[in-house]
């Protein structure tokens, strides 16, 4: 058999249909789009029209939508400009946010740009504490509020059209990190209530290096990278024209496709689940898990506790299975998952998120169990 892959919240494989989009750009147009000139002005066209394909998707304006290097710069574009736009000194997130929230954060805290940073009350399955985030934007002053849709590690999902509804009832500013739910939920700007929303095309098969921010048209940010009038003056540096139009073309898609996807995928979850269930003794899994309160795409594991823990990825790697062990962003990295800290999760059980995609099977998942059968037998102390 095939190498398995079951680490697609980290990335996903490209569509060829994605593929065949780009080559196409890629051999037929090669003008800036900067250039007044025929050449640049139909490479102008085709962002353009991904522009108005993405907006459409989201029942946005083209207006609204910045094309970016992807979710971190995305992140970081909302986060700094957007605290900066309004002064704002006081900003509410979660111990449980990715990396490109919580490190951006801290770090604007570090600076002095904001006074206080509030921790919204999570639990122990990730679910974060509404009460709780009224109570910090009734007793603080405008407010930033950063909460996520679904977290990337555990798939634990945020009812964010609440959380809007909390925040437009404090005139607080909402970015919400929609990273690992675009092309996977359908996400309507009008309904939700956020000022700022965020993509990464390679976690709905599109090309790594280029996501999207969505600003609400009711607001003005300044630019994050400065250099030149690209995106509306609101992003320096030469698009990346062949990435722009693989997002457009994989959410187009994602959305022809999602209902369909998503039963399938969600499937393939619970059919892990309930055999790892029945089959691994003392097993459990990090975060919510029922269909309405987790990510499909998304199942993090918790293992018993066994000898030589550290090397249960190791074992599944070389045995052809491709997992994280939490966020793929921490790969290499000694230092423990924030998000399983955040939720107090056992450290001496060992975790492991498995995160499925369109392409994965039954086949595979059956491989996947005999193997980690084997592992856990192998290493678990009696």
């Amino acid at each position: 058999m095939e190498r398995i892959y079951l680490d697609n919240a980290a990335t996903t494989p490209l569509d060829p249909e994605v593929i065949a989009e780009m080559v196409n750009v890629m051999q037929r147009y090669y003008g800036n789009p900067s250039s007044i000139h025929a050449q640049g002005r139909e490479v102008r066209t085709l962002i353009e029209k991904a522009r108005k394909t993405v907006a459409g998707l989201l029942n946005a304006t083209p207006a609204e939508i910045f094309f970016t290097s992807g979710g971190t710069e995305a992140d970081n574009t909302a986060i700094r400009s957007g605290i900066a736009a309004f002064n704002i000194k006081h900003a509410i997130t979660s111990k449980i946010e990715h990396h490109a929230v919580e490190h951006t954060l801290n770090m604007l805290l570090q600076q002095g740009v904001i006074d206080k940073l509030s921790f919204v009350n999570v639990d122990a399955k990730g679910n974060i504490d509404y009460g709780h985030l009224e109570e910090l934007l009734k007793n603080n002053e405008r407010s930033f509020v950063s909460l996520m849709h679904a977290n990337n590690e555990i798939g634990t999902l945020t009812d964010i059209e609440r959380v809007g509804d909390i925040c437009e009832a404090y005139n607080a500013i909402y970015h919400c990190d929609t990273v690992q739910t675009m092309g996977h939920y359908k996400h309507d700007v009008r309904k939700l209530k956020a000022h700022f929303i965020v993509c990464a095309a390679h976690k709905l098969h599109g090309p790594k290096g280029v996501g999207f921010l969505y600003v609400n048209h009711a607001i003005k940010i300044s630019p994050m990278i400065s250099g030149g009038a690209q995106e509306r003056n609101m992003r320096g540096g030469t698009e990346n024209v062949y990435g722009i139009v693989g997002l457009a073309k994989a959410l187009q898609m994602a959305y022809a496709e999602m209902e369909a996807h998503q039963i399938y995928i969600q499937e393939l979850k619970t059919y892990l689940k309930d055999k790892l269930s029945s089959e691994v003794p003392d097993l459990f899994f990090n975060g919510e898990t029922d269909a309405d309160k987790s990510l499909y795409t998304v199942l993090n594991v918790s293992f018993p506790a066994m000898d030589m823990s550290d090397m249960l990825l190791f074992n599944l790697d070389i045995s052809g299975v491709s997992a994280s062990g939490g966020s793929a962003c921490s790969s290499g990295s000694n230092i423990g998952s924030h998000v399983l800290t955040g939720i107090a999760a056992d450290p001496n059980r060992p975790s492991i998120r498995f995160s499925f995609s369109k392409y994965n099977t039954r086949e595979e998942l059956d491989f996947v169990v005999d193997k980690v059968k084997q592992i856990v037998s192998q290493n678990v102390s009696v």
